[in-house]
């Protein structure tokens, strides 16, 4: 490469990003819910080289609106759940990166943090975790112990305004994230001794309780599940709005923003430094990277992306009007686009494409030999871990005894 490399992701979401996806003539409505569609996305998206794909997650029925359910039956409704859909296609890849969303404000954090160290395991140290607040007051019946605000219509259309409405929500997210990642670290990386001939399989002196002990909860431990083989899997967020640029500057590793151009991406990312400022973050011992969100249409022929959209648009029976920036066009001019806007500051770029296989097969086989072509973009993978393609260094357990005491 002649040039710095760009990271490259795609969120994978049933039919595509466009609600009329399902309906696009070379779509898969009948293969959502089985494994060898997703195995199918999956592995395109690592002959492509991608560093990670994306895995959306619910806990009810998904809706036209994301803070309220509907009655709608013109548009896919039901989901995988995503941390076993990950695992279910960890074994048949071999490098990409997986990241499930999994939801931690009606899911216990102990629960949480067994599954993506799990899927570390099964993937070899290729997980990572999206975690996600609960949005919606009506997800909250489904389980029957809390109660959580209730968005209205004007709430929805503010970014800053849902942030305030939902902010011990993300308070609470962000020690969920903190006590998994100690109970990740409960276990030291040679606690397995593994031992027939003397009969000894763990060195208890190193498996640590966390003991926990949050606003919101307490989490004694240690884990169940041996220490990641990343050590702490890349925890990511998408990020709206003050609160959740907050959020992420205190738990995540990786964060998603949604800016609609090059302007906009540098305005965003100075909130999300400003961010890290006030949560006491020091970005160059502990980096936090920036993707941005693009929902892409691609096509070879000029204008062929656009009409398509439109088509599904009419199906839809409204203009697409998605959080992020949506682009129509060629691969080479959405190329350009992204190293435009990577200039502002951005590390890379998540892909959501509008219909898959579609789109997909558009980011894998013609947008990435565009960017290859400008000496930006690997022909090989030359890590096996998420963290190795993130080019994050794998971190020491907090509790490793020094001197006889744990660190941290």
């Amino acid at each position: 490469m002649t040039a710095r490399p760009l990271h490259l992701a795609v969120a994978l979401d049933a039919a595509g990003w466009h609600p009329a996806a399902w309906r696009a003539a070379d779509a898969r409505p009948a293969e959502l819910f089985g494994a060898g569609y997703w195995t199918d996305l999956v592995t395109e998206a690592e002959r492509g080289l991608l560093d990670f794909v994306t895995f959306e997650d619910a806990l009810g029925m998904r809706s036209a609106a994301f803070h309220r359910p509907d009655d709608r039956t013109d548009q896919v409704r039901g989901s995988l759940d995503a941390v076993l859909l990950a695992a279910r296609v960890a074994p048949l890849t071999t490098h990409i990166g997986l990241v499930p969303t999994a939801n931690v404000t009606h899911t216990e954090p102990f629960h949480v943090s067994a599954g993506i160290a799990t899927l570390d395991h099964a993937s070899t140290g290729r997980a990572g975790w999206r975690p996600q607040v609960a949005a919606r007051a009506a997800d909250a019946a489904h389980f029957g112990r809390r109660t959580t605000p209730l968005l209205s219509d004007d709430d929805a259309r503010d970014p800053e305004r849902i942030g305030r409405r939902l902010s011990a929500l993300f308070d609470e997210a962000a020690d969920a994230v903190e006590a998994a990642r100690r109970l990740w670290d409960s276990w030291e990386d040679d606690a397995e001794i593994r031992d027939a001939a003397t009969g000894r399989f763990l060195d208890r002196d190193k498996v640590h309780p966390v003991d926990f002990r949050g606003e919101y909860f307490g989490v004694r431990g240690p884990a169940v599940v041996p220490r990641p083989p990343q050590g702490l899997p890349p925890v990511m967020s998408l990020a709206h709005a003050t609160v959740p640029y907050e959020f992420a500057a205190r738990s995540a590793d990786v964060v998603w923003v949604t800016p609609h151009d090059r302007a906009g991406a540098a305005a965003i990312l100075a909130e999300v430094d400003a961010a890290a400022g006030r949560v006491g973050r020091d970005t160059r011992a502990r980096p936090l990277l920036r993707f941005a969100d693009l929902l892409v249409f691609l096509d070879g022929e000029p204008g062929a992306a656009a009409r398509r959209k439109a088509r599904l648009d009419e199906l839809d029976g409204a203009e697409l009007a998605p959080d992020a920036e949506v682009f129509t066009g060629t691969a080479d001019a959405l190329a350009d686009l992204l190293l435009d806007w990577r200039e502002a500051g951005l590390d890379g770029f998540r892909l959501r494409p509008g219909v898959l296989p579609h789109d997909l097969a558009g980011i894998t086989r013609a947008l990435v030999p565009a960017l290859r072509r400008r000496g930006v973009f690997r022909t090989a993978y030359d890590a096996t871990t998420l963290r190795g393609h993130l080019r994050l260094p794998r971190p020491a357990s907090r509790y490793a005894r020094t001197g006889g005491h744990p660190k941290g």
